[in-house]
């Protein structure tokens, strides 16, 4: 990808860490990496306290793990669902590898790295596939087993905020084409659509069980 005339480059672009000129790629800023890292993280712990019940319901069909908490609240009726292995194996174990590659990336961000425009079109691209799973995965949580998984939900919070966050990223470097008025939009309020998606998210789940929670 050629660089873009200096006269475009911003006093933004340069605080994250994104100068186009500069040799080897984009970097980002540090609060970019540690939303990375941490939110990677998130996904992570979840993914493998997520694979642990698995493997203990497998070995015990009577095991109730600790976050089935209630007939809503019940990761045990997830686990046991057809969806929990939609790939011939458990979904968590999918989120071990790419929630710790989403570590690596960040970790690596606040080491100095920078990296291709291929490689951001890479993670956006994946994250956009993490969003669309969760999505697919929150509507069979809440229409078809009728139940809700707590460590699911902070994955789902983990993939959003990654996928919104890299792609404001990606748009505004150019590394994403996008009109110039979403590149000013996302400069200024990257924040609110995550914000919106969970917010959502969160009004569906509390609508689909408002007997439950109100009685």
């Amino acid at each position: 990808m050629t660089a873009a005339p200096t006269e475009y480059r911003t006093a933004r672009d340069a605080a994250d860490g994104g100068d186009r000129d500069a040799p080897g790629g984009w970097g980002a800023s540090r609060a970019f990496a540690l939303l990375l890292v941490v939110t990677g993280a998130a996904g992570l712990l979840a993914a493998w306290v997520i694979t642990i019940d698995k493997f203990a319901l497998l070995e015990d069909p009577d095991f109730t793990p600790g976050c089935s908490l209630n007939p809503v609240v019940s990761c045990g009726n997830i686990m046991k669902s057809d969806q929990a292995s939609v790939f011939g194996f458990p979904n968590p174990m999918l989120g071990l590898a790419a929630y710790a590659g989403v570590v690596c990336i960040g970790t690596g961000l606040l080491a100095g790295a920078r990296y291709r425009g291929w490689f951001w079109l890479g993670l956006n691209a994946g994250t956009l596939f993490g969003v669309g799973f969760c999505t697919w995965l929150q509507y069979q949580s809440l229409y078809e087993i009728n139940a809700l998984c707590l460590w699911c939900s902070l994955a789902w919070v983990a993939t959003i905020l990654m996928f919104w966050y890299v792609t404001a990223h990606t748009v505004r470097h150019r590394i994403l084409p996008a009109p110039a008025a979403l590149r000013d939009f996302l400069a200024e309020f990257a924040w609110v659509p995550p914000v919106l998606h969970i917010g959502v998210i969160g009004m569906l789940i509390l609508a689909r069980w408002w007997d439950f929670w109100t009685s």
